[in-house]
């Protein structure tokens, strides 16, 4: 990423990329981040690097410790709350009021796909991410380019929630089917029973992680 934008002009799109790899779960919650490595990583100078770390940290992603640097952010139980009381709202009408062909739908088989695949060669990891994109298409069924920038800072603090799992079969196993479950009945023309079977799947995996947050 080669810096030729002021620091400001090009502070969003790093933050953007270093969202991305909260998501896609190369980041972990409590992980220190290295502006030597990330500078060089993105090829981008530290201060621009540091006016992206302003910005994950204001979201909440991030957080800055004087004297030792900035972290990856560890979701509170409160904010694990909030985020599934978020989801259900966007999510939950999202699927309630989706067309059956939006094009969207394909992402989602496509996401159902890949993580069994992922599964039975016991990438949990992978799992996760396709999992996160699943998710992701079932917002983008809304058609709202708002809807889905906010729901990518919610799928970040999201993914740091998934990570605060110390064994990630645990929490993913079981939703690879209740993602295909939802994604049937979509495809049958039933949206609202599809809504019914995500606001089933929610809970379980709000009290899962939850329950992992609580042994912490």
């Amino acid at each position: 990423m080669a810096e030729t934008e002021t620091t400001t002009a090009l502070a969003p799109r790093l933050a953007e990329a270093i969202r991305d790899r909260l998501i896609s779960g190369e980041l972990s919650p409590g992980q220190r981040l290295s502006e030597a490595a990330l500078s060089a990583d993105f090829e981008v100078s530290r201060n621009s690097l540091r006016e992206a770390f302003r910005l994950l940290t204001k979201e909440g992603l991030l957080q800055h410790e004087p004297n030792r640097g900035v972290f990856v952010a560890t979701p509170s139980m409160a904010s694990i709350i909030d985020i599934y009381r978020v989801r259900r709202v966007v999510e939950g009408q999202a699927l309630a009021n989706a067309y059956p062909k939006h094009p969207a739908v394909e992402r989602m088989r496509s996401a159902v796909d890949a993580a069994r695949a992922a599964r039975d060669r016991n990438d949990w990891t992978a799992v996760g991410s396709e999992n996160m994109k699943f998710h992701a298409a079932i917002v983008d069924l809304a058609d709202s380019q708002r809807l889905n920038g906010f729901y990518a800072q919610i799928a970040a603090e999201l993914r740091l929630s998934f990570g605060l799992l110390k064994e990630p079969e645990l929490l993913h196993a079981p939703y690879v089917e209740m993602n295909a479950a939802i994604l049937d009945k979509l495809e049958a023309g039933e949206p609202k029973a599809a809504a019914a079977a995500l606001e089933a799947y929610l809970l379980q995996s709000e009290r899962t992680v939850l329950a992992a947050f609580s042994r912490i």
